[in-house]
């Protein structure tokens, strides 16, 4: 009896000590599906999702003589480096840090971009953006509103990493798209590579409305496209229809819409059938539109994001499908998300809606 009691607690032992090995996720619960597609011709370089949102910015400011870029520790390049060489270059009146303070990050920009210039604000992490939430949705989400269109802030563009990571626990790998989606006035932009995070970014950089810019941050590194080298943008408000199919719609953006280019490959595979892919890319506004005509084509639909599942965006794209889609339905909208608790650490693995969990949710929409 001795014997197995000191045999369960040496594997208890090793499994807690070596959790991280067991655990460790970083980039595994997704294969990065790379663009295909060239928004522009000419010349490419080879980059990341860092390297290709630095280049949006390098472009903004050497083309925009108002544009300045702030945030905590943005002069050093910022905690994942997408400012990297920006001071050296357009100096430290343009480019610079600022207090640890989201709230006071927010509302500089908003005057900034009041007055006229072009404020590329930087928050260190998504999560850290609550305290900034009363400046982005009551005051630049009403700026223009409020002035009767006398004055507005639509040259504030707020960047923040956001999703998970591998080993960020609960205050480092939120997703709060949602939350920002509850305010007219904003533009929600979500990039799922290099390609289209520089191609929205400079979108964002442009736009008249205020945008909340939300970097996948496990991408930033784990993706590589071939990114043109020139200035190109891609029009806010628009998805993409990544992989045509006439069984089911498969919605998504960020790092999901790679879980969910996986899952119709293997769909093809294993069940023969061909499945619909779609980025939404802007949660708002969003392409109803483009939505729509797939799902009355395919007559299912399966939204998967990593925010919790209790008013994710993906609710908004479930009760506008089954309003506007209603007949061609053959089963009801499914959604496969994150759960209803806070972003787990070492259990990330099974809170993500990862490929097994979206394809266990497709088989039954298949089958319904």
């Amino acid at each position: 009896m001795n014997g197995i009691v000191q045999q369960k607690i040496f594997v208890s032992r090793y499994l807690f000590q070596n959790v991280n090995h067991f655990m460790k996720r970083m980039s595994s619960h997704f294969t990065f599906f790379p663009d295909e597609h060239r928004p522009i011709e000419g010349d490419t370089t080879k980059m990341n999702m860092m390297q290709a949102i630095n280049n949006a910015m390098d472009i903004t400011l050497k083309t925009d003589s108002s544009a300045v870029l702030f945030g905590e520790d943005v002069a050093f390049g910022g905690v994942f480096r997408c400012a990297l060489g920006l001071q050296e270059k357009y100096g430290n009146d343009r480019v610079f840090n600022t207090p640890l303070c989201e709230q006071g990050i927010a509302g500089f920009g908003i005057g900034l971009a009041t007055a006229g210039a072009t404020a590329i604000a930087e928050i260190q992490f998504a999560d850290y953006i609550f305290p900034a939430f009363d400046q982005l949705v009551n005051e630049a989400a009403k700026c223009r509103y409020r002035s009767g269109g006398q004055f507005d802030c639509g040259g504030l563009t707020v960047r923040a990493p956001c999703g998970a990571v591998g080993h960020g626990g609960l205050y480092h790998s939120q997703s709060p798209e949602a939350f920002f989606s509850h305010a007219p006035g904003l533009k929600v932009v979500v990039p799922r590579g290099p390609i289209s995070a520089k191609g929205l970014l400079l979108s964002c950089l442009k736009e008249r409305d205020p945008c909340v810019f939300l970097e996948p941050k496990i991408l930033y590194r784990a993706a590589a496209e071939e990114v043109p080298t020139d200035s190109y943008e891609i029009p806010l408000g628009k998805a993409q229809v990544l992989r045509e199919g006439d069984a089911a719609t498969l919605i998504g953006w960020g790092t999901q819409v790679h879980v969910l280019l996986e899952v119709a490959q293997k769909a093809q595979e294993t069940l023969g059938i061909s499945c619909e892919v779609i980025d939404l890319m802007s949660i708002l506004p969003w392409d109803e539109e483009t939505v729509c005509n797939s799902v009355k084509k395919t007559g299912r639909c399966l939204v998967a994001h990593e925010a919790p599942l209790t008013s994710g965006f993906g609710a908004e794209l479930a009760a506008t499908v089954q309003s506007e889609c209603f007949l061609h339905l053959e089963a009801p909208v499914a959604r496969v998300t994150g759960w209803d608790a806070p972003f787990p650490h070492v259990f990330e693995p099974f809170y993500l809606p990862d490929k097994m969990r979206c394809l266990s949710a497709l088989e039954k929409l298949l089958n319904y």
